[in-house]
């Protein structure tokens, strides 16, 4: 018995290995490293390219560039919405300050010691996301990282993630 739940499992592992090597990998379409890089942009000119909808996590936002061009979407019809850590209320004015009064919903994550995700969801199949916080610090000084990932599997999943978090979170006031 034994020697066939070895062979089992073996079969299974080689399936498994299959079909993981006959998917379609995911489009990284560009990766930013800063300083040095133009990561700001990259998140820029995706925001302007969406259509329907940006979901927005964020620890840290007071990128004005950022913070313009999606208030920009909303008002060409994009679905904007935002999912924010919890120091983003205290900050005097706060990229959730501008983006509230540029009529982005704004929600606050006081759920975790820190909502330190940094992602956008752009039409449901475009992701970006890395170290890279929406500031002008990470853009100018910082040592961070930035990917632009186009597959709609992987954007589902950090869509529901923001869908979780959007759940626990309340209106930034």
């Amino acid at each position: 018995m034994p020697r066939l739940a070895v062979i089992i499992v073996s079969l299974v592992l080689t399936n498994f290995a299959a079909s993981i090597a006959t998917a379609a990998p995911a489009d990284i379409s560009d990766i930013c490293f800063t300083p040095g890089g133009e990561c700001t942009d990259i998140v820029v000119r995706e925001v302007d390219a969406a259509r329907r909808q940006v979901l927005v996590q964020a620890y840290s936002f007071t990128s004005a560039p950022i913070a313009e061009a999606l208030v920009k979407a909303k008002r060409r019809g994009v679905d904007v919405r935002t999912v924010l850590d919890k120091s983003q209320k205290t900050e005097r004015y706060s990229g959730a300050t501008f983006l509230a009064n540029g009529g982005v919903p704004v929600l606050i994550d006081s759920a975790h010691a820190i909502a330190h995700n940094k992602v956008m969801v752009i039409d449901g199949a475009t992701v970006i996301t890395g170290s890279f916080n929406f500031t002008k610090a990470a853009q100018e000084r910082n040592a961070e990282n930035l990917l632009v990932i186009r597959d709609a599997a992987i954007a589902a999943m950090y869509g529901r993630n923001w869908q979780e978090h959007a759940e626990h979170s309340e209106p930034f006031r």
